[in-house]
């Protein structure tokens, strides 16, 4: 029996397993649209670095449907990268790391619901670094920061959970919504 594929998703792709941790972050903004999914998890260590799937702007009339921010993949200090649910819109942008340390705190940001117009929901994040370096996304300025989650420290994020909103066909998508992070110590 060959095992070799599945030994290598596992440590391309970390953990879906209920590692112990500590604590989970939340914000208040996030958007209630959508299912969460499932949590993974660093195999070990924790995240020090995180990368988006973005959707670039699709046009200002009311058929371009944007979706803004689609995914959240963070880089863990054991070589796995994790993500949870994952929109098909958009690219994956550079990897943003701390330059010393691990991930945690963040914020996330969020444009309010539209009316009528287009939604987009979450559309940047931002993360505080162990030596107090902040990272900002390279997602969309859509929305507002606003407070920033409670810290890991002295522990630091080592998994995520996202809730995604399902496509809508012709309605109006949002992608991410929301998402949660683990701390471990």
């Amino acid at each position: 029996m060959d095992f070799s594929i599945g030994i290598v998703l596992f440590l391309t792709f970390g953990c879906i397993s209920s590692r112990k941790y500590k604590s989970m972050i939340s914000v208040k903004n996030g958007s209630p649209w959508g299912k969460w999914g499932l949590p993974y998890y660093c195999t070990k260590g924790y995240a020090h670095a995180f990368q988006l799937k973005v959707q670039d702007y699709q046009g200002y009339f009311l058929w371009d449907d944007d979706t803004g921010l689609n995914g959240i993949r963070l880089h863990c200090t054991d070589g796995t990268t994790i993500e949870s649910t994952v929109g098909k819109w958009g690219t994956w942008t550079a990897i943003d790391s701390c330059p010393k340390g691990n991930l945690q705190q963040f914020s996330l940001q969020v444009e309010k619901h539209q009316g009528i117009h287009d939604d987009t929901a979450a559309n940047n994040i931002r993360f505080k670094c162990e030596f107090g370096v902040v990272l900002t996304g390279r997602g969309h300025n859509w929305g507002n920061f606003e407070d920033w989650s409670e810290s890991c420290a002295p522990g630091f994020i080592c998994g995520i959970v996202t809730r995604m909103d399902d496509d809508q066909g012709i309605g109006d998508d949002t992608a991410l919504n929301d998402v949660k992070f683990y701390c471990c110590d």
